[in-house]
């Protein structure tokens, strides 16, 4: 590992990437520090200018206040916080689920690989947004549209593909090797050696898939968000969707969420770049 770190320390893309995600992570963190105000609190008399539009920044709100008199700060605050909760147990699900696939297709061969593959393919002939917009309305009839779950699993279920594939192909490689080959012959069975051999060897691939689909989960929530299939709490996309109608008049409101998305995406994008460069340097020439 420590070859894969100094390549990774290299590579300044992936360093600011780092540093970047650092930023938000501490902003979470230090959530009620950074932010004395409530996220959802209604400030119709001190929050709205006479004629009842949004303040523009201040000392008082750096970022202004939306058509409620809500603090857009606060918001973006909180919003860091469900949003890349989402994106994590979206990535999470999406890893278990690609991971299995992958491995099992990979190190059995035969029908079995030939049918999880047929499995990946049809998946993949619907559109990503058109699948997770299809999901999504589905789970929200579900009396959950108060919940992360529905996009959670939305973003998992149509996001594994890819995970899959890559991780069949290196399954697969790994599985011909000598080493494979001794444990076989020695009377190892599958599972052991998909776990003790197969597993380790593609922990590397596993970590740069998660990095890259952690951003396009991230995207892809405020996506969901923006066209109301998101959860109705307070997110960089629900707050897009909400100040979609003052982008003349107060242009903080979709400026804020929006820059906040872009470098959240940035960041993990150029980390898992900077991970695939570390690990497998032949993929990057």
């Amino acid at each position: 590992m420590a070859r894969e770190a100094q390549r990774f320390f290299a590579n300044r893309g992936a360093v600011v990437g780092t540093v970047l995600i650092c930023i938000l992570l501490a902003i979470v963190g230090a959530r009620p520090l950074l932010s004395a105000k409530s996220p959802d609190a209604l400030n119709i008399d001190h929050g709205l200018t006479l004629r009842g539009a949004p303040l523009p920044p201040s000392a008082e709100s750096p970022l202004g206040t939306d058509d409620l008199g809500r603090d857009v700060w606060a918001r973006i605050v909180a919003g860091a916080a469900t949003s890349l909760e989402i994106a994590c147990l979206a990535t999470l699900l999406a890893l278990v689920i690609g991971l299995t696939v992958g491995l099992v297709a990979g190190y059995a061969g035969g029908w079995v690989d030939h049918a999880l593959m047929r499995l990946v393919d049809l998946v993949l002939a619907f559109p990503f947004l058109l699948l997770a917009i299809l999901l999504a309305s589905l789970l929200r009839e579900a009396d959950l549209a108060s919940s992360i779950a529905p996009v959670v699993v939305t973003l998992g279920a149509v996001s594994w593909t890819t995970i899959a594939r890559v991780i069949r192909g290196k399954a697969m490689a790994v599985s011909r090797s000598e080493m494979i080959v001794a444990a076989r012959a020695l009377g190892a069975s599958p599972a052991r050696i998909i776990a003790r051999h197969v597993l380790p060897n593609l922990a590397g691939t596993a970590i740069v898939m998660a990095a890259i689909g952690f951003a396009q989960n991230l995207l892809s929530e405020a996506v969901l968000s923006y066209l109301g299939l998101g959860p109705a709490t307070t997110t960089w996309g629900h707050m897009l969707f909400e100040g979609r109608a003052y982008y003349r008049t107060a242009p903080w409101l979709v400026i804020a969420p929006g820059v906040a998305i872009l470098v959240a995406v940035i960041a993990f994008n150029l980390v898992g770049d900077g991970l695939r460069d570390a690990f497998d340097p032949k993929e990057s020439t």
